[in-house]
């Protein structure tokens, strides 16, 4: 058994992140399956561990609960300090705190399940409508994050440097997520390139959707 007990959920590119940094850290944790698709996040066993229902939940050794993927990420970085996910200066921590949020603040909130089902069961939209939806807040998202990657000289084999950071693991599983819609990455070759040194690396293939317990 583990002192850190990780919930979550295999499909979730938000799990998929914290998962990612838990590898690259070398840290072991407990892994607890919730199928979201099933509502088993919702249920009162869950909701009795993290209120707002959601994963991924980190509960530490003390019962201490995290909740929020770069909340979760940045404690690891923090407790955890080697490989470091976060560059030394502060201008290059902003930086790629930047790119981050461009995907976990800007793309993935109205593209995750519970938007999603909510389009469905609230406007009657159908597999289609989704789909294109999904696909329209990517591109919206992946355009400039391209160009700034395009036009950085801070820009390298990752999204800031040569080593891979907070970026490249929101970056990576958002790419994982985008499969499942059919996006079409040809538009993003910084993007393709980087997302291909990530999954190169084995803390990005053990963490991946298709390895985890519950995958389907």
């Amino acid at each position: 058994m583990s002192d850190i007990v990780l919930h979550n959920y295999f499909r979730s590119s938000t799990s998929y992140r914290v998962r990612i940094a838990l590898e690259m850290k070398g840290l072991s944790y407990d892994y607890v399956p919730h199928h979201l698709r099933h509502g088993e996040h919702l249920e009162p066993a869950y909701l009795a561990v993290n209120p707002q229902g959601l994963v991924p939940a980190l509960v530490l050794d003390d019962g201490t609960l995290l909740t929020q993927s770069l909340a979760i990420i940045e404690y690891l970085d923090e407790i955890q300090p080697a490989p470091p996910l976060l560059p030394k200066d502060a201008l290059g921590r902003a930086r790629v705190r930047m790119l981050a949020q461009m995907i976990a603040c800007d793309i993935h909130p109205v593209n995750n399940l519970r938007v999603l089902t909510s389009l469905r069961t609230l406007f009657g939209a159908g597999d289609q409508d989704i789909t294109n939806w999904f696909r329209h807040w990517v591109n919206e998202g992946f355009q400039p994050f391209e160009k700034i990657l395009a036009s950085s000289p801070q820009t390298g084999t990752f999204c800031h440097g040569e080593m891979p950071g907070l970026a490249d693991i929101c970056l990576a599983a958002q790419v994982t997520s985008n499969a499942r819609f059919g996006v079409d990455l040809a538009p993003y070759p910084m993007i393709t390139r980087i997302n291909a040194a990530c999954m190169a690396l084995p803390a990005f293939q053990k963490a991946a959707p298709q390895n985890q317990i519950d995958a389907e």
